[in-house]
């Protein structure tokens, strides 16, 4: 036992809950777990949902930015691409539109939820939110064009019945909606890399190689949690999978439209982007939380519609994609309301206030269609 002691004393809980995510998902998979086990669940998958974060930034500390934001980005992206296939996999009423109401939800939460508690939170604390406006607007421009051609486009197109992409078309979506992605990447970081640094109040970009930040945690720890971080992902993605049955009962006895059901999966996997950018803001990086938040949209649909649309070829039913009047509408006055927050390069506690009203306006006619 004594042992044993200093080798527990090193077993950060990071290390630890990846571990025990891992294990409780091999012993429930495939079943239908009930009260307690249900709880345990949960309290173990939001555990490696926090775990991933830490590891998340640690990888994202040793690469650098802009490198970091599309890490975790990606992350978002595994986790929810997982979801939404094993889900659609298991048929029932409403899994046509669960790819459109969850991709739809995760662009509302980014840019409105966790934009605008970043801009409130880094203006509370500076008076002023600071950022470059010249890549803040280029994501947020990326994020309007992919959520046109995948959302809104379906809408209107005449090829096939109801709000839904003919196969020529998804196609096209699919490879547009990659272009467009892998060309703000290479415009992230290569071509305009310090466009999406954090800058300081007269607007030059700040030095994140300074004396007030820790040291990168070298390759053997970044590895180290890059494997973590890999496990904790595979972990959250399948204890939500065992907690989508639970999920689903709970929206219909609350009442609520099956639809909910995307947003509840969109809230629970932009939780570690949510967390991460709130804690940029607070030590004064909100580039960062703007490149965390509208790089987190920008995959959650450029590189979940393709995904879906290869998934497509061997799920069975339809494939509902296009927006409903309503939510064609809160995404124009989201992008407006964004464009007029992102221009100036510099944002009030008034714009992160804009954003989350327009996040409660979604959450609220989400539920009450």
């Amino acid at each position: 036992m004594q042992r044993l002691q200093p080798l527990l004393s090193r077993l950060h809980w990071s290390v630890s809950v990846p571990i025990l995510a891992m294990l409780l998902l091999a012993v429930t998979w495939g079943g239908h777990p009930q009260g307690v086990l249900v709880a345990v669940i949960a309290v173990t998958l939001v555990g490696a949902v926090l775990a991933s974060v830490h590891h998340a930034e640690v990888v994202a500390h040793q690469v650098g930015e802009p490198f970091g934001s599309l890490i975790l980005a990606a992350s978002v992206t595994v986790i929810e691409v997982g979801l939404i296939v094993t889900l659609m996999a298991g048929g029932g009423h409403g899994n046509a539109s669960l790819a459109r109401d969850t991709v739809f939800s995760a662009a509302m939460i980014c840019v409105n939820g966790i934009a605008g508690a970043s801009l409130l939170v880094g203006a509370l604390k500076r008076r002023l939110a600071v950022f470059n406006p010249e890549g803040s607007g280029s994501a947020l421009a990326t994020v309007a064009t992919i959520a046109a051609i995948c959302l809104v486009l379906p809408t209107f197109t005449t090829s096939h019945p109801g709000p839904e992409f003919s196969g020529a078309q998804l196609t096209f979506a699919a490879v547009a909606s990659l272009a467009v992605y892998a060309l703000f990447v290479f415009t992230q970081t290569v071509r305009h890399r310090d466009f999406f640094l954090p800058v300081a109040m007269d607007g030059t970009v700040r030095d994140l190689d300074g004396d007030e930040h820790a040291d990168p945690p070298g390759v053997r720890p970044a590895l180290t949690s890059g494997v973590l971080l890999l496990l904790a992902l595979v972990a959250v993605v399948g204890l939500a999978k065992i907690e989508s049955h639970p999920i689903e009962d709970a929206v219909d006895a609350l009442g609520l439209p099956r639809s909910f059901v995307g947003v509840v999966i969109a809230l629970l996997v932009l939780l570690p982007e949510s967390i991460a950018a709130v804690r940029q803001a607070l030590a004064d990086r909100v580039q960062i939380s703007l490149n965390l938040a509208y790089g987190s949209a920008m995959a959650s649909i450029g590189l979940t519609i393709p995904a879906i649309a290869v998934a497509s070829i061997w799920l069975d039913g339809p494939l509902v994609l296009g927006l409903e009047p309503t939510q064609i509408v809160l995404l124009a006055i989201t992008m407006l309301v964004a464009t007029l927050t992102v221009v100036p390069g510099r944002a009030k506690t008034l714009h992160g206030g804009l954003h989350l009203a327009l996040l409660a306006a979604f959450l609220f006619l989400a539920a009450n269609p």
